[in-house]
C-alpha cells in the first residue's frame, strides 16, 4: 500500500509522530485489503490543526481499484482522531467488500424458516 501524509498548521516536529501513527494503522488496514494488489492501493491522510478550536482534523482517502473511500474525523487529541477515522474507513471497506461479494443476495429473507 502506498501511503502519503500531508499536514496543515502542524509544527514540523510533530510530522514524524503522525507518519508513524498513520503507517501503523495502514498496516492494520492491509489485513482487510489482501485481495487487492498492494501497488494499486493508495492511502492519503491529511492532518490539520485548527488553532481556534484546538482540535485535530484527520481526512483519509483510500483509493482501491474498485472504489474510492473517504473518512473524516475531528477530535481534541490527535491519536483519537486518527483512530476513529481509520475505524470508520475499516467499516466502509467491510461494507464495500460485502457489496462486491453480493452478500445481500445470500441473506435469508425475514419470515422464511428452514424446514
Amino acid at each position: 500500500m502506498k501511503t502519503s501524509v500531508s499536514y496543515r498548521g502542524l509544527p514540523p516536529a510533530a510530522h514524524n509522530g503522525f507518519e508513524q501513527l498513520v503507517s501503523r494503522y495502514c498496516g492494520k488496514m492491509e489485513k482487510l485489503l489482501t485481495s487487492y494488489d498492494p501497488d494499486l492501493v493508495q492511502c492519503h491522510a491529511a492532518v490539520e490543526l485548527r488553532p481556534k478550536k484546538k482540535e485535530y482534523l484527520v481526512s483519509l482517502n483510500l483509493v482501491l481499484p474498485t472504489a474510492t473511500l473517504h473518512a473524516v474525523n475531528s477530535a481534541k487529541e490527535a491519536h483519537s482522531a486518527v483512530r476513529i477515522a481509520f475505524s470508520e474507513l475499516a467499516s466502509q471497506i467491510k461494507k464495500h467488500k460485502g457489496k462486491l461479494r453480493h452478500d445481500h443476495d445470500w441473506q435469508r429473507k425475514p419470515g422464511h424458516s428452514v424446514v
